[in-house]
Formats: C-alpha cells, sequence, structure tokens
C-alpha cells in the first residue's frame, strides 16, 4: 500500500473517531438535560407553543381578525373557550396567531444582537488597544440605560412597526452578549491550545474563529436561549405601551394593551394574553437553566 493510500485511510479513520467523540458528546448532553426536570418541563412547553403557533391556521377555531360585535367581551363559553376582545374576536384564535409572531420576534431579535454583539465580544476581547477602549465605553453607554427605555429610544427614532421593534430589542441584546464573549475570549486566549496554535504559525483570524470562538459556543447557546424570553418580554412591554405590533394584528403585547381599559369589565381579555407571555417565557428560563448545567462537564445533576 503505498504512502498516499495509508495516508488516505488515517484521515478517513481520524474523521470518523471526531465524529464518534462529537456523536458521544453530543448523547452525554442531552442524557444531562433529560436527567433536569425543570429543563424538559421547559422544552415541552416551547415545544407546545411553537406548535400551537405553527399550526395556528389549523387549530383555530376563528378568523383571529375577524369581528363579531354582537359578542364583544363574551367570557369563555364551549362557544368562545378564552372568551372575545371589546370586538368580538376569538382571543383563543389570537392567542395561537400571537404565538408564532412572539417566537419570530424573540429569535430574530437575537440573531440580531448575536450578530452584532458576538464579533464585537470577539476583537475587542482578542485584540484589545485602542478598539477595545471605545467598543467598551460604546458598551458602558447602552447598558447606562434600563432595557425597555432603551426600546422605547430606538422605537421612537426608528418608527413603530415590527420590523423596527426587532432591530430595537435586539440592539438592546448586544451588550450582553459583547460582555460575555469578551470575557470569555479574555479566559481563553492565554490557554495553552491557543499558544500551539500560535506558536505554529496560525494567524489571528484562524485563532479566533477555529480555536476561540468554537470554544464560546456553549455559553452563547444558553445567553441566546435566556435572551429569547427577554426580548418576547422587551416586545410585548413596547406592544403595551403602544408604541410595538399595532393593531390589529394578534400579538400579545398588543393584546393587552387594548383589554387594559376592560380590565374590571371583562378580566379574562388581560388573563389570558398575560398568562401566554409568562408561559412562554418560563419554558425558555427554564430550558435555559437546564442547558447551562448540561452544557458544563463539571456539573453533576
Amino acid at each position: 500500500m503505498s504512502d498516499r493510500t495509508t495516508a488516505g485511510v488515517d484521515g478517513v479513520a481520524k474523521e470518523a473517531e471526531v465524529r464518534g467523540q462529537r456523536y458521544r458528546a453530543a448523547a452525554a448532553i442531552w442524557r444531562r438535560l433529560q436527567r433536569n426536570r425543570g429543563a424538559v418541563v421547559g422544552l415541552w412547553l416551547l415545544v407546545l407553543f411553537a406548535g400551537a403557533g405553527a399550526f395556528a391556521h389549523v387549530l383555530s377555531p376563528y378568523d383571529p381578525y375577524f369581528s363579531n360585535l354582537e359578542a364583544s367581551l363574551a367570557p369563555p363559553s364551549a362557544r368562545y373557550w378564552m372568551g372575545t376582545d371589546e370586538l368580538g374576536r376569538d382571543i383563543f384564535s389570537r392567542i395561537l396567531y400571537g404565538a408564532r409572531l412572539s417566537i419570530v420576534i424573540g429569535s430574530i431579535s437575537v440573531a440580531i444582537g448575536v450578530a452584532i454583539g458576538v464579533p464585537l465580544g470577539l476583537f475587542s476581547g482578542y485584540f484589545g488597544g485602542r478598539f477595545d477602549l471605545i467598543s467598551q465605553r460604546l458598551i458602558d453607554v447602552l447598558l447606562a440605560f434600563p432595557g425597555v427605555v432603551l426600546a422605547i429610544i430606538l422605537v421612537t427614532v426608528l418608527g413603530v412597526g415590527l420590523v423596527n421593534v426587532m432591530i430595537a430589542v435586539g440592539i438592546v441584546s448586544v451588550p450582553s452578549y459583547a460582555r460575555l464573549i469578551r470575557g470569555q475570549v479574555l479566559s481563553l486566549k492565554s490557554r495553552e491550545f491557543v499558544e500551539a496554535a500560535r506558536a505554529l504559525g496560525a494567524n489571528s483570524g484562524r485563532i479566533v474563529f477555529r480555536h476561540i470562538l468554537p470554544n464560546t459556543v456553549a455559553v452563547l447557546i444558553v445567553q441566546a436561549t435566556l435572551q429569547i424570553a427577554a426580548a418576547i418580554l422587551s416586545a410585548a412591554a413596547l406592544g403595551f405601551l403602544g408604541m410595538g405590533v399595532q393593531q390589529p394584528t394578534a400579538e400579545w403585547g398588543a393584546m393587552l394593551s387594548s383589554a387594559r381599559q376592560n380590565i374590571q369589565l371583562a378580566p379574562h381579555t388581560l388573563i389570558f394574553p398575560g398568562t401566554a407571555i409568562m408561559i412562554t417565557v418560563l419554558g425558555f428560563n427554564l430550558l435555559g437553566d437546564g442547558l447551562r448545567d448540561a452544557l458544563d462537564p463539571r456539573m453533576k445533576l
């Protein structure tokens, strides 16, 4: 057998071994996650709401935008399981469609925060110097504002609307990702495997993206999971203040905003959307806590 053939066989065997190690690591993480009852409950809650949102057009008994003024503010009944709002629209149907929108808002907002915050934290932590000084002072300015206040300012500047809400909530989450990743990079860049890569002649780009970034994925996943819950809450708060998604769009915060004037006459118009927000946020928080423990090999659940 030639040297080239031998090298090819060894390369295939090594690749198969690496895949096997990755599979065993993923299986171990899944087993640790399954032992955490809170994480399992959170996962099932999210599957329930994600499924309800994805199949809202099948599950909803009524058109969420159809108004039946004769049934305005009807209490929960066999016909309207969660009652109706001030325009006679079925609340159950609107919550199903709102689940789809809320999860989309949370996911895209987090994607925006990751796309800006992670590179900022990577380069700031690795290169340091003037770039680190300027970027961290910018982060300090953003952190000086409470999250909801900063989101309100951004929406005021950008304008009211679904896209602008996602952009505003995403920008609000940038400081948390930038600071988290920067701290990880400062810890990792002096480790032995990074020094070895540098000694072998690897350039800065290869070190950052090939050796440092993959070692921050675990904490990034946990932070993103928890941040989706915060993004949903922020979007709902903006909707409640009338600065988020506008009526007649079926969004939980907007539903709360339009229902607050009927809190005494028809409390169910606030109870059900508020409960939907609470359960969804609880699911993300439980899953995030479980992932944090499962991705840490030092934890014994």
